[in-house]
């Protein structure tokens, strides 16, 4: 179960363009000065954000549209070959067969499906409830952003066309197209190619950091390191010792 909520949230973060700040710079756009936006232009971007963003979107993307795509892309994993997944994992996989997790998880919990879906679930609702509490400190973050990144004439321009009906069903809507089933049908389709990419990733990222000296273990930790460390955890320098100690030992004993 911890690996579907680690996979649900590594998905959240990776497949929902539509929650980035349409201000973000892109590697082609300078990044905007950050300096105070004229109150007027604030003013007109506040607008905009009242028609693109308005209170409610994250209750709407979470509930109604992120559940149903994470429930499809959770099938979609599900259906790929064991193999696979465990090539994912570096584990050596020539004597696996063809069978999917799907059809394992079926004889080891055959309420797995349902239970995937309702973790699945929880976690879109509990999502919902967390980024509805942060909802207006993105929108005054995403008012900064159009101030910054638009002048008076262009968020008068993007405002005149939210008014108009057509404006105002792509405003509502337009954090959402991203997720639409149009979209997801064909994100679904490339996920297991992309899982299947990860271990050649991992390679490559091997080979950039090999440069790098090895990451240390506490025990290569001088005693003025060991104890800045218990004092920015707030343990004892002693408890943190015992700690350790037995991390390096279970290690060892893998």
């Amino acid at each position: 179960m911890r690996f579907v909520l680690a996979f649900c949230a590594a998905l959240l973060a990776t497949t929902a363009p539509a929650l980035a700040a349409p201000g973000a710079p892109t590697p082609d756009a300078p990044t905007p000065a950050a300096t105070p936006a004229d109150p007027a232009r604030l003013a007109a971007a506040r607008r905009t954000v009242d028609y693109v963003f308005p209170l409610g979107t994250y209750a709407r993307l979470m509930n109604g549209t992120m559940d149903k795509m994470m429930d499809s892309l959770m099938d979609s994993m599900m259906d790929m070959p064991v193999k696979d997944l465990a090539g994912i994992g570096g584990v050596d996989t020539p004597n696996l067969g063809a069978a999917t997790t799907a059809q394992i998880m079926e004889i080891y919990d055959p309420a797995y499906r349902e239970r995937l879906h309702l973790a699945t679930r929880t976690m879109m609702a509990e999502m919902s409830t967390m980024m509805t509490q942060f909802e207006p400190d993105i929108r005054d973050g995403l008012a900064g952003a159009y101030a910054a990144r638009f002048d008076a004439r262009q968020l008068a321009d993007l405002n005149a066309f939210f008014a108009t009906p057509t404006g105002k069903i792509y405003a509502a809507d337009s954090y959402l197209i991203m997720m639409s089933p149009e979209v997801m049908t064909k994100m679904q389709k490339f996920t297991p190619q992309l899982m299947q990419q990860i271990p050649g990733i991992v390679e490559k990222v091997k080979a950039a950091t090999a440069s790098l000296p090895p990451m240390r273990k506490y025990s290569d930790l001088s005693e003025a390191e060991k104890v800045k460390m218990a004092k920015i955890l707030g343990i004892e320098r002693s408890a943190l010792d015992k700690t350790e100690a037995a991390k390096e030992q279970a290690k060892t004993e893998e």
